[in-house]
């Protein structure tokens, strides 16, 4: 079925609205609980600092290396919604078992599938936006995608604050409450979202159509050299951006209250949604290649004012400032993939850059967490902005888009 035909939501394809909603509310659900994860780990379970620490790294590895696979699998079959619908599906049934974990080692497991679950969904989805989208709106397809991501994840922890007091502070019964959000997730992904096994615009001037092969690494060299730059420059560029711990850390190295930690980590989230969907719609007009390159040079002053900042009326502006980064480069990737990549193989491709680029980040927050131990808060922040000055070099000496994405 052409996602084409349909009547178009704020200029946006059914498609695109509803798959955003399914993420605000799997998103809602997910920030409602990760916050008081680390306290249920050490708290309730009795689980060290290092273990919870190994939990996050298998986490976060786990769905890394599984969107590489499930985004190809889905080209092979040509259809995304089922591993779209399958991953979603995973995490909100594991969500709620939490409740009723008994040891640490319960937990690791039960994160691994809630990760295979991320794996599973996220290449597969971002193909499927982008087939339901002409490329004149990729860029505000992709922002509004994630403006109701993070608008989702600003929402989870501030209904968490409110429900907990309800549920007598119990954090079983906040978990299995979040259910009620994911299965809204769910229900919206397989009654609105349509499957679209031929994109709506395949004018991307492409002379060679790929043949089918098993993932090697020649299939990936075969998806193209500006592909294959652009995933290179968008890994170095993790590598220097440390987890968002490290900033709620450094707030209260400040001298921010706890109870205000929540409150300055949603101002993040309330400027990056803000931000996501105009970024989006200049990146259409503008370039891609422009708009992320603007992205990233606020991520070099935002980890600069992090170093310098003493100020703590100050650190609030500089939480709403780096949520502009987010917004400048997060959907505005996505956006340069779809542009780059046949349609054949765009599932793949999508695995491929989120693949690389969430693995960079666990030697990222480790390399970073050891310059802040071993020197100081300010280092590990220069740190991270000379990684994404690197990036930003590479881009653009290296990334020289053929004379078939000009428009990038």
């Amino acid at each position: 079925m052409n996602d084409n035909k349909d009547k178009k939501i704020f200029g946006l394809s059914r498609n695109v609205v509803f798959l955003g909603i399914v993420s605000f509310w799997n998103d809602l659900s997910s920030e409602m609980i990760f916050p008081f994860l680390p306290i249920f780990l050490k708290n309730y379970l009795g689980a060290s600092s290092l273990f919870i620490g190994l939990i996050e790294g298998v986490a976060d590895s786990t769905a890394s290396i599984l969107k590489i696979f499930s985004g190809r699998w889905s080209d092979l079959a040509d259809r995304r919604k089922p591993f779209v619908v399958f991953g979603y599906s995973l995490s909100a049934v594991i969500k709620p078992l939490l409740s009723i974990a008994a040891a640490p080692w319960h937990a690791l497991v039960l994160r691994f599938f809630d990760r295979t679950g991320k794996g599973f969904r996220d290449a597969p989805r971002d193909a499927l936006i982008s087939f339901s989208t002409a490329k004149e709106t990729l860029g505000r397809a992709f922002g509004f995608h994630r403006a109701m991501d993070t608008a989702g994840g600003a929402l989870g922890p501030l209904l968490a604050f409110f429900v907990l007091p309800i549920l007598d502070n119990d954090l079983r019964k906040l978990f299995l409450f979040s259910f009620i959000a994911s299965f809204l997730a769910v229900l919206s992904l397989v009654f609105f979202v349509r499957e679209v096994k031929k994109p709506i615009n395949n004018d991307n001037n492409f002379t060679e159509k790929l043949p089918a092969k098993k993932l090697s690494w020649a299939l990936i060299k075969s998806l193209g050299a500006p592909f294959l730059i652009f995933v290179g420059v968008a890994t170095v560029f993790s590598l220097g951006k440390a987890s968002e711990a490290f900033l709620l850390l450094r707030a209260e190295s400040l001298g921010l209250a706890l109870a205000l930690l929540p409150i300055i980590y949603l101002v993040y989230n309330i400027s990056y949604a803000a931000f996501s969907t105009p970024a989006g719609i200049l990146a259409d007009k503008f370039g891609h290649r422009k708009t992320f390159i603007f992205g990233v040079i606020i991520f070099i002053l935002s980890y600069f004012f992090f170093a310098k900042t003493t100020s703590l009326l100050g650190l609030w502006f500089v939480f709403g400032f780096y949520g502009i980064f987010s917004a400048f480069t997060d959907g505005v990737g996505r956006a340069i993939v779809a542009e780059l990549v046949v349609t054949e193989y765009r599932g793949l491709a999508y695995g491929i850059y989120n693949g690389a680029t969430g693995i960079a980040l666990l030697p990222a927050s480790v390399l970073f967490g050891l310059i802040w131990d071993k020197f100081n808060p300010e280092s590990a922040f220069f740190y991270g902005a000379a990684m994404a000055a690197l990036a930003l070099v590479f881009f653009a000496i290296f990334f020289k888009p053929s004379g078939n994405h000009s428009y990038i």
